[in-house]
């Protein structure tokens, strides 16, 4: 008896969407359907990337890190998601909220961070296309990748800990669908306005920076497109420039109205959806905003059915 409750007191309850037994259903369908797509479009992108030869450039090598990072985010809280809307247990345990809460900082960051070496990348490509290539070296290009990663990372490192430290005086149901740490900040029992100052800081650091950034360098883009005399050509950029730019729109709008405020000043409802569109949404329309704008990845989709079909003949 006092191990069961003993064992109860280490999970969390994720409420959800609890509140709209009505939903739960209909969400689960939706968002499983979603998910796979996700999974499958994703997955296409990198095996594009990887097996057609033309597609072996800097601004690929991004995109095949920003579809494993989709894939990567999505899986790191759906499934979870999921169960808790087939039935009706809606626990997790104390160890899959904290590594639900490392994965959810860090993996953010890094697409924070992703976004603005992307940004890099079209500056370069655009303003110096006759130095692009020595510029954006494949060691350049992977240091670049690595610092995404190691700052999301470190990022994640030291706010997870402080997030999950904070006093709850018992309290275990987070008003999400996942262990995001606004929610986890709602939970506690103490004054958290340090820890709301604090990751307002590092939110500056880490979100608005990049996004300052990606401003500054499509400023710089844009005034060198337009020098451009031929029609073709400042059609192309723009064709290139517009889907990184609808993918940043589509990040940052989210990110910036979950991260940027107190945690205890936001609608929890509309954190809610907005955490859900940013969590499956976005990464299930990255794959068709890159494809659908961008004749080279079309191209490379076709080429790859073609051999496909033609070793089935054979």
């Amino acid at each position: 008896m006092d191990g069961t409750n003993e064992s109860t007191q280490e999970n969390f309850v994720l409420l959800g969407f609890s509140d709209r037994p009505h939903l739960e259903r209909i969400l689960f369908v939706i968002i499983l359907i979603a998910y796979l797509l996700t999974l499958v479009g994703n997955t296409a992108i990198i095996l594009v990337f990887r097996l057609d030869p033309h597609l072996h450039t800097p601004m690929y090598f991004f995109l095949t890190h920003l579809s494993f990072l989709d894939l990567s985010f999505t899986t790191s809280s759906i499934p979870q998601l999921l169960y808790n809307l087939s039935g009706p247990d809606k626990t997790i345990s104390y160890t899959g909220c904290a590594i639900q809460l490392f994965l959810f900082l860090g993996l953010g960051g890094v697409e924070c961070l992703l976004l603005a070496v992307m940004a890099y990348d079209r500056f370069v490509a655009i303003c110096k296309p006759l130095r692009y290539m020595v510029i954006m070296s494949p060691r350049l290009c992977l240091g670049l990748v690595l610092v995404s990663w190691g700052c999301g990372v470190a990022n994640s490192l030291a706010m997870s800990p402080v997030t999950l430290l904070l006093p709850r005086c018992g309290r275990r149901s987070v008003d999400h669908f996942l262990c995001e740490m606004p929610a986890l900040i709602r939970m506690a029992c103490v004054n958290t306005a340090a820890i709301e100052g604090t990751v307002f800081v590092l939110a500056v650091g880490i979100v608005l920076s990049p996004l300052v950034f990606i401003l500054v360098s499509y400023g710089y883009i844009v005034r060198a497109v337009l020098l451009i005399q031929s029609a073709s050509g400042r059609q192309k950029a723009f064709n290139t420039c517009g889907s990184h730019l609808t993918v940043v729109s589509l990040f940052y709008g989210n990110i910036i109205y979950m991260y940027m405020q107190p945690g205890n000043s936001s609608s929890q409802d509309q954190g809610k959806f907005l955490t859900l569109f940013y969590n499956i949404v976005t990464p299930l329309l990255n794959p068709l905003i890159y494809t659908l704008r961008n004749k080279e990845v079309k191209g490379a989709l076709g080429r790859l059915l073609l051999c496909n079909r033609e070793v089935g003949k054979k």
